[in-house]
Parts: structure tokens; C-alpha cells; sequence
């Protein structure tokens, strides 16, 4: 091992640096990702945010990132929009397949109620809790 380098922590992620470098790695091997972001608001009728969906499309597949609803507002279909939102967006943009992960304190039961399946977990991912990782046909 060269005595040239070192390994250093930093206070803040040099995203740019690490993510060029793996993205610029994994083109070379896959091709491009030709990543597309996706986001759906719920909006109230004073212009709050008040839910939404954040999404990718990398590879040909649809990764559902982020998804939240205002505890007042669950459990009546808004969550079910704006995830079929994404989906019939990423289908139309020639999506065959979705993908996300949830704890086990989240939504595992609104993902599978969805249509998702789950392919893996983790236990203890946080302690007394799981972590889901969950597919889905488009």
C-alpha cells in the first residue's frame, strides 16, 4: 500500500467527487442510468404541502424515495393517488418495474395493499424494528 495516500475524515460528504466517481463507474458497466425524478405534491387549499411523493427512474426502473402524508390526511386515499401518480407516469415513461423500502413502523401494509411484494428485510433495522425491501410489477 502506497505511504502517498491517506484516509481522512471529513466533515461534510464530497458528494460531487464520490458520486461522479461511482456514476462514472457504473455507466461504463451498465450504460447510462437515463435518470428521470419524479415528484407529486398534495397541496391544501392554502397552498401547504401537505403530502407528496418523491421518485427516480434509473436503469428502467421506478424507486420510490420518499412518500409522506399529514397524519390527518392518511387513511383516505391521498397516499394511493399520489403513489399511482408516480406509477402511471413511470409506466408511461416505459417503466416495467418498482422498487422501495419501508420500515416496519411505516407502511409495509399500504405498499403490499398496493400491489408490492416484499423481497427482503432486515431485523433490528432500527432496534425492535424492521426494514422491508418490496417490488412491484408495473
Amino acid at each position: 500500500m502506497s505511504e502517498e495516500y491517506r484516509i481522512e475524515a471529513a466533515e461534510q460528504p464530497d458528494w460531487d467527487t464520490i458520486g461522479g466517481g461511482i456514476g462514472e463507474f457504473n455507466a461504463e458497466q451498465a450504460g447510462d442510468d437515463s435518470s428521470e425524478y419524479l415528484c407529486y405534491l398534495l397541496r391544501g387549499p392554502d397552498g401547504e404541502t401537505a403530502g407528496g411523493v418523491i421518485a427516480a427512474i434509473h436503469y428502467g426502473w421506478l424507486y420510490v424515495s420518499l412518500m409522506w402524508v399529514r397524519e390527518d390526511l392518511r387513511g383516505k386515499g391521498w397516499g394511493a393517488r399520489l403513489l399511482a401518480q408516480a406509477e402511471e407516469e413511470a409506466k408511461q415513461r416505459g417503466v416495467a418495474s418498482a422498487y422501495l423500502d419501508t420500515f416496519s413502523f411505516q407502511a409495509p401494509g399500504f405498499y403490499e395493499k398496493a400491489g408490492y411484494r416484499i423481497l427482503g428485510e432486515l431485523a433490528d433495522f432500527p432496534a425492535g424494528h424492521k426494514r422491508f425491501y418490496m417490488l412491484k410489477e408495473l
